[in-house]
């Protein structure tokens, strides 16, 4: 049976090119989407820098968390980045077309970035569950060796496992059609239209999709179990909410991060349920690194004067400047 597909593969032509179909359902929308993407990238590119540079410049964001926060944000730019330029091109000149490669190549890098992400949040709620539960021992687990070596097996267990992946995915033969209903060059959609044999694919993206991404939010999600039952016991109501704000940004970004990514990929991608999942696809991949950094910077006091420290800083050199 391989053997048969293998032939058929053979005989047909690849194609050099893959079309997505994005939004061009909605022709007379394509302007206003553009704009609207356009305040998008201009805005999540601003406040995750700006979170970046706080957080390097600001002795007093010198700790652990912020560390894992500036990181969060140089994902954030870097995902944003792999997906909409390449969309605002495509609704303002009307050209779908990516090659297979660039389309290999924007799924790698995004989806690395995404794994990435998965790790460093499952680091952040074992950053908070430290702080909370066993403060004592903080300054001593948390030091900046440790915190260099948890960031950096993220990014490296996120390289390892996409390259496996890639290497894989690079083997599979496109024959045609080659039209994805999707507005970037996402793994299931892409499979799907080749004409290879793509059960050993499937079968690797399973066992590493349940690598990066269930122990991951196994752990975040015990973390905050033990958090949470530790904040039920403090006796005071000031010392509650006190330790609640240390974490509630997090949070909520956890929570956004995770109930997008698992409607998105739990929904079938299929008949009337097509649209509702772009919706949420678009919500996960370009509206959550915009909403992260005004969660932080909204909820978090000490951002917030990180920056009016930096912005007064700003004031008097420009005051400087013109005596």
């Amino acid at each position: 049976m391989h053997l048969m597909e293998e032939g058929e593969a053979e005989n047909q032509t690849s194609i050099t090119e893959f079309i997505l179909l994005g939004f061009g359902n909605l022709p007379e929308l394509q302007i206003i989407f553009f704009l609207l993407f356009l305040v998008i990238y201009i805005v999540t590119m601003t406040a995750n820098t700006l979170i970046v540079a706080l957080v390097v410049a600001d002795q007093h964001l010198h700790t652990p968390m912020y560390f894992f926060l500036g990181n969060l944000s140089c994902l954030e730019i870097c995902s944003t980045s792999a997906i909409l330029p390449r969309m605002l091109a495509s609704l303002l000149a009307g050209d779908r077309t990516i090659s297979v490669t660039g389309c290999i190549l924007q799924f790698y890098w995004f989806g690395f970035l995404v794994t990435a992400e998965c790790s460093l949040l499952a680091v952040m709620s074992y950053d908070r569950y430290l702080a909370i539960c066993k403060p004592l021992n903080y300054a001593i687990c948390m030091n900046g060796r440790f915190c260099m070596q948890l960031v950096a097996g993220s990014w490296l267990s996120s390289f390892i496992i996409l390259t496996t992946l890639i290497s894989f995915m690079s083997q599979l033969a496109f024959c045609g059609p080659n039209e994805i209903d999707h507005f970037f060059c996402d793994l299931t959609p892409v499979i799907k239209l080749s004409c290879s044999n793509t059960s050993l694919v499937t079968l690797v993206t399973l066992i590493f999709s349940s690598i990066d991404t269930v122990p991951p939010f196994l752990l975040t999600l015990i973390s905050y179990v033990c958090i949470i039952s530790a904040i039920l016991r403090i006796p005071s109501t000031t010392g509650k909410q006190k330790a609640f704000s240390t974490c509630s940004s997090h949070l909520i970004v956890v929570a956004l991060f995770y109930g997008t990514l698992i409607t998105v990929y739990m929904l079938p991608n299929t008949g009337a349920l097509k649209a509702p999942n772009k919706v949420f696809s678009v919500f996960y991949t370009v509206l959550t690194p915009l909403i992260n950094p005004l969660i932080y910077s909204l909820r978090n006091k000490e951002v917030k004067e990180a920056l009016k420290r930096a912005l007064q800083k700003c004031r008097a050199f420009l005051g400087i400047q013109r005596n």
